[in-house]
């Protein structure tokens, strides 16, 4: 059964000591309701495909606090820097290369104070929209479990953090490229990257 925990400082402990545990947790975000896995938690990934019923070989981002919180297995380098100070949190994600060999990551920080709460207490989150793919966003912790109801064992807990607005999908930058390369296009638009760092 999905436990709903309440956005208290109580709440958010439980869901991280949820998620370090390997457990699964929706929670709201500046855009849609999220569900994750903790990135210290790799191998939990294909627990959460299974729940959303999506192809494993589909990428999804890690929500971190802040730019300094991205691990030091991905390349931070000045342009993420100008970037993050700029849209994050907010509805910019940037493609970052590998440190030292490796497969590039996506990452954002999000402008919700429920999510960075979680993150703060759980370390960065792989996460994906708490939906069952190609299925309609959850808005709201009903949605959530309504969309999961015949898996509630498999996610373990929602963070009712109220009703989010829904929304258009962040922007996308690749910063693998040098110039950066515009993958997506959404909140942020090209024209205020561009007045930070060189685009494609």
């Amino acid at each position: 059964m999905t436990d709903r925990l309440p956005p208290s400082p109580e709440g958010i402990a439980t869901a991280a000591a949820i998620l370090r545990d390997g457990g699964l947790v929706a929670f709201p975000t500046d855009t849609v309701y999220g569900v994750a896995c903790a990135a210290s938690q790799p191998g939990r990934l294909d627990a959460l495909f299974e729940l959303k019923r999506r192809a494993a070989d589909r990428r999804i981002p890690v929500l971190v606090a802040d730019i300094g919180s991205v691990p030091d297995a991905w390349a931070v380098d000045e342009r993420a820097r100008l970037l993050a100070a700029r849209f994050w949190p907010g509805a910019l994600t940037m493609v970052l290369p590998p440190a030292d060999g490796g497969e590039t990551q996506a990452f954002r920080a999000p402008d919700h104070d429920v999510a960075l709460a979680l993150i703060a207490a759980a370390g960065p989150l792989l996460t994906t929209s708490a939906n069952i793919s190609h299925e309609p966003d959850t808005l709201d912790a009903d949605d959530v479990l309504i969309a999961f109801a015949t898996q509630a064992d498999e996610l373990a807990a929602v963070v009712d953090g109220g009703r989010v607005s829904g929304g258009v999908p962040s922007t996308v930058v690749d910063l693998t490229a040098d110039p950066a390369r515009l993958l997506r296009e959404g909140p942020v638009p090209r024209d205020a990257i561009a007045g930070v760092v060189a685009i494609d």
